[in-house]
Order: structure tokens, then C-alpha cells, then sequence
């Protein structure tokens, strides 16, 4: 995906509010960005799409606070 397109994704999901894409395009963000090697920014999607996770009850908050808290950028959460 294009970071153009991505970041129209972006803001058409925080228009609808629809957290599993939300979620689904932060990740997506943030595996861009550690691609990269910039792995601050990746964290940053990271953390977005954890933060969204956590609101709606999604399973995929396990896996986003488990890879946090691999970098040191979170606690490690018994979900």
C-alpha cells in the first residue's frame, strides 16, 4: 500500500469510526515503518493501533502489546 493511500485509509476510518480498521491500518503503518528501520515511528502506529485494540475489545491488543513491549515501549499485559 501506498503511503498516500494509507494515510486516505487513515482518515476515512477515524470518519466512520471503525476501530478493527483502525487498528488493521496502524499496523499496517507501523510495519511500514520498521521496514525502514524507523523504529520510532513504528512504535508510534504501534501504539495507536494498540490504544484502538483496547477501546473495542479486539484480540489483536495481545499481539501489539506484545511487540511494544519487545522494543521496551511498553509493559508486557496479561490480556
Amino acid at each position: 500500500m501506498e503511503r498516500a493511500d494509507l494515510d486516505r485509509a487513515l482518515l476515512q476510518a477515524h470518519e466512520d469510526k471503525d476501530s478493527e480498521e483502525l487498528v488493521r491500518l496502524f499496523t499496517v503503518a507501523g510495519d511500514m515503518a520498521e521496514e525502514t528501520g524507523n523504529i520510532d515511528a513504528a512504535c508510534f502506529y504501534l501504539t495507536h493501533a494498540f490504544v484502538f485494540a483496547l477501546e473495542a475489545g479486539l484480540p489483536e491488543a495481545k499481539k501489539l502489546n506484545r511487540r511494544l513491549a519487545e522494543r521496551g515501549r511498553a509493559h508486557p499485559f496479561e490480556l
